[in-house]
């Protein structure tokens, strides 16, 4: 089929591209005129593994052509379904903004009004239970001069891309979740999805919008929950001096608990978790209930950075004293910072007087951005060389593999977030939920 993908952020990007390899046509459109020549030259505007490789077999002048860049919404006239996957970010109470989806609503709605045939959108980005309904589909159908259900079709698509495997997520999804109240549109969603739901043998769950909508919340509000709750029990754990992680191992053994998501730490971040339970608490709030264990998920959370300083700081004096740092990024595989567990420890460290010397593989640059007055190392060894104390906040697989480089700290204390360091003699180790 012929597709088009407004938006060209990690979601966009990821899903153009692997819509390309299916053998669908597709035409990325993004206001951002130096991500839209980052992809017509055959580059991945962002860090994602695998994505490079499918940019560059799609797009440029390598590529099969099945993939191109335009910053021109008219692009939409030539495709049959239009995917929105624009950003929802959080008001600062919390709730959902909307504001980036209803203005590329409104740019859709103004080219379909030159649409002679029926057209099919599918909205992608994650929007609280009714967003579809009573927000994107009235500004598409006020800007048309169209109805919806007779001049095109609705339909709500949510995607459960984890950043660092969005392309294997996708590829490989343990569910495909189609929304929609109109027979065509969902025919439509149907037809894009086959070649997928063909090759990865993927169930199909079919239901209305609001009800897709509230499926995306739920999953990612369950794995919030599952990570505050792990790390609750890791924290009482380490107060009685036994090894959460051994306890996890055993009650990932019950299949109604599941081993996934039960590594203990300095907790979750990114662009998804955050704003997603953030929304659904602050939705649930608007109609009258108080989501309890939410709330506490959220609590329980926000204490995580907390504890990782204050157990450094049982070893080190920190005012005065120069902290390595490893880890940037909220999750290995992204160079992504929103909502990083970096970002609250660092300011912890240097509230309480610590200098930071910081390194990550991929992070860096877009670290600068959220942080002040951090040196930046060009390798882990060197952020450690004469450091007074170093704590772990992104599982990185090279920092298992650092061994030596501990020697070279001025006083060899290393407090692990991520469980990523093996005890070893000579250093004064501590995990912070064992």
């Amino acid at each position: 089929m012929r597709l088009s993908i407004i938006g060209s952020g990690y979601v966009g990007t990821t899903v153009a591209a692997c819509f390309a390899d299916l053998g669908h046509e597709v035409v990325n459109i993004d206001i951002d005129e130096g991500i839209v020549e980052t992809i017509n030259a055959g580059d991945a505007p962002i860090h994602e593994e695998g994505l490079d490789e499918l940019v560059a077999d799609h797009a440029g002048p390598e590529g099969t052509g099945r993939l191109r860049a335009t910053t021109d919404y008219a692009a939409v006239l030539d495709t049959d379904v239009t995917f929105l996957c624009l950003p929802t970010p959080q008001n600062d109470d919390g709730s959902i903004d909307l504001s980036i989806m209803e203005a590329g609503a409104s740019h859709l709605g103004e080219v379909l009004a030159d649409k002679p045939d029926w057209h099919t959108v599918v909205v992608k980005s994650t929007v609280v239970p009714g967003s579809t309904e009573d927000a994107i589909t009235p500004i598409l159908e006020a800007e048309s001069g169209k109805t919806a259900g007779e001049a095109f079709g609705v339909g709500m698509n949510p995607e459960f891309l984890r950043e660092g495997t969005a392309v294997s997520d996708f590829l490989n999804p343990d569910k495909v979740v189609l929304g929609a109240d109109d027979e065509r549109a969902l025919a439509d969603m149907h037809e894009v999805f086959e070649p997928l739901v063909s090759r990865a043998d993927a169930p199909v769950v079919e239901t209305d919008t609001r009800t897709a909508e509230m499926i995306k919340y739920a999953n990612n509000a369950f794995l919030a929950a599952k990570i505050s709750l792990i790390n609750d029990l890791g924290n009482i754990c380490k107060e009685f001096g036994i090894d959460s992680y051994e306890v996890a191992d055993a009650i990932g053994l019950d299949d109604r608990i599941g081993e996934q998501f039960l590594r203990s730490g300095v907790g979750w971040g990114g662009s998804c978790f955050p704003k997603d339970v953030a929304a659904i608490i602050a939705a649930a709030e608007e109609q009258g209930y108080d989501p309890a264990v939410l709330n506490a998920a959220v609590a329980v959370n926000d204490r995580q950075p907390g504890r990782l300083v204050d157990l450094l700081a049982d070893h080190v004096a920190l005012d005065g004293a120069r902290i390595a740092v490893l880890g940037l990024a909220f999750k290995p595989g992204t160079d992504d910072m929103r909502n990083s567990r970096a970002i609250p420890v660092i300011e912890s460290l240097q509230a309480r007087g610590a200098t930071v010397t910081a390194y990550d593989p991929v992070a860096t640059e877009n670290a600068r951005d959220y942080l002040d007055d951090v040196t930046y190392a060009d390798s882990a060894a060197a952020a450690l060389d004469g450091a007074d104390g170093a704590v772990v906040v992104t599982d990185w697989d090279e920092f298992a593999a650092l061994d030596d480089a501990f020697d070279n700290m001025a006083d060899p204390v290393v407090v692990d977030g991520r469980r990523i360091i093996e005890r070893r003699d000579g250093i004064t180790y501590e995990g912070l939920t064992w």
